[in-house]
């Protein structure tokens, strides 16, 4: 492991013996992701709320928990998601959020690839475009692009199979990408969230020794 993920491993067992510290560097790290995540579930007026309860929870259970920044990434998102689903429950339905998509289908956009909507994904107003997708895509294009997990990862969040969440985050940018196409305003509005890393995944060689590899949009 390297970089922010090093250090948020490291954090997270500081954490988990008791330094407050620690903690305050994990909550830090992921929450501004994770408050994404449950933005599209539940709406902006509710978010906070869901998302602290969610910290409460991963507070709570943090000792129980065992594994690296991905795990505990993946981790933390399945208890955000269980807050918000009992939210909507007791709603009764998810929110339709942010303003009508028409807004954006008259811009042409300048390539019909998927890859072009990925720089704006931090972003509240793309966010709330986000949310307007199917839930399935909605969910998987933000675990996999803003809140940084690996397919494997963000199907065991979902309980789905990472081929099906390969498949709903690919359709959901590639809609998002054309519902973007050159607007200036989603495209600069970034700086709400931390800057995305780069996607990486391991490839363990004979010696034991782990790499690292930037992840390319077939791997989505």
């Amino acid at each position: 492991m390297l970089g922010d993920d090093a250090e948020l491993t490291a954090a997270v067992l500081a954490a988990q013996d008791g330094d407050e510290t620690a903690f305050r560097t994990v909550y830090r790290a992921v929450h501004p992701r994770l408050l994404g995540y449950v933005r599209t579930l539940v709406g902006d007026p509710d978010a906070e709320d869901v998302t602290s309860e969610a910290w409460l929870q991963i507070a709570r259970d943090l000792e129980r928990f065992s594994g690296d920044a991905d795990r505990f990434r993946g981790w933390a998102a399945r208890i955000a998601r269980n807050r918000a689903l009992d939210h909507i429950r007791m709603r009764g339905r998810r929110p339709a959020i942010g303003g009508d998509e028409t807004e954006l289908t008259g811009k042409a956009a300048e390539s019909d690839t998927a890859g072009e909507a990925i720089e704006a994904l931090a972003t509240n107003s793309t966010l709330s475009l986000i949310a307007q997708l199917p839930q399935d895509q909605a969910e998987a294009v933000v675990l996999r692009v803003v809140v940084g997990l690996d397919a494997k990862t963000a199907a065991e969040t979902l309980g789905k199979r990472p081929g099906a969440v390969r498949t709903a985050a690919h359709r959901g940018l590639k809609r998002l990408a054309e519902l973007l196409g050159d607007d200036p305003e989603s495209a600069g509005a970034l700086g709400v969230v931390p800057p995305q890393r780069e996607p990486r995944t391991r490839a363990v060689t004979s010696a034991g020794v782990t790499h690292t590899r930037s992840r390319t949009q077939k791997d989505m």
